[in-house]
């Protein structure tokens, strides 16, 4: 074996203790950076999820606050359209969790692991003042604006035929209320919160609101994951508690005016 100088063996033990101060940096930058759950969002439904600016605001983001909150975990929730944010959790690489009105299916739990239910919602109709329009049975024969992928869509497939060119589709819940307001649809279709918040935000368009519970059934909105995602064990206690100890009704009442049925959604599956 060749002998190895002191200065050579002095230099040598320098550059491995730096590498290892430099790995054991790497390792725990890395640990810092999967400590913060990103979120997606797609902040087009207000009051639910909207931007003020350049931040998001709305009922779930609050909500979501007081769930990380009592989880103890640090988060962010990032705008990324409807779309691409089913997309992004899907793959669960970028981003390991969505929020934003979505409601929990059968067909959606194919793809997505869901949270225990946190919101009680239903469809409802938006239609000109006017409008001879009463339910949803009456929209069958009638030119209607929906968003794109949502249940909203899914219900009037059900009700107009899967195929049917008057079912128009839009990439958002604005978009379809704007077709619905210069006369290019009979109406539109979406969930009651954002129907309501942007009839009440537009009086000046004489808008109509037509809920119908009986073609439009109870739907729960719930956190969506990738398949097989551990956040799901992490958040559905959170969740639990936010419901059970009174915040969530603070949320509530603070977007909406009104208190929740908190056990209805406690007992949703």
């Amino acid at each position: 074996m060749k002998k190895v100088s002191m200065l050579a063996l002095t230099m040598i033990m320098a550059v491995s203790l730096s590498a290892c101060g430099e790995k054991k940096e790497e390792a725990t930058n890395g640990a810092a950076a999967q400590k913060k759950i990103m979120f997606a969002t797609d902040a087009s439904y207000a009051p639910m999820e909207s931007m003020d600016k350049d931040k998001i605001v709305g009922f779930d983001i609050d909500f979501l606050a007081e769930v990380m909150k009592e989880a103890k975990l640090e988060y962010e929730v990032k705008n990324i359209g409807w779309d691409t944010m089913l997309e992004s959790v899907k793959q669960g690489t970028e981003y390991q969790a969505g929020i934003s009105s979505i409601s929990i299916t059968d067909e959606r739990k194919g793809t997505y692991d869901f949270s225990i239910p946190y919101f009680e919602s239903t469809n409802m109709i938006l239609v000109k003042e006017g409008s001879t329009i009463k339910n949803a049975l009456d929209l069958k024969d009638k030119k209607v604006a929906v968003q794109g992928a949502t249940t909203a869509d899914d219900l009037m497939m059900g009700i107009m035929g899967s195929t049917n060119s008057n079912l128009k589709k839009f990439d958002s819940n604005v978009l379809a209320f704007m077709e619905l307001e210069k006369g290019g649809v009979d109406a539109a279709v979406a969930d009651i919160a954002i129907v309501n918040e942007y009839a009440k935000n537009n009086p000046n368009k004489k808008f109509v609101t037509i809920p119908d519970n009986a073609n439009f059934g109870a739907e729960f909105y719930g956190i969506a994951y990738p398949k097989g995602s551990d956040l799901k064990a992490k958040l559905d206690p959170a969740i639990k508690a936010v419901l059970e100890n009174g915040t969530y009704a603070k949320v509530y009442e603070k977007w909406f005016g009104a208190k929740p049925n908190v056990d209805v959604i406690l007992k949703a599956k």
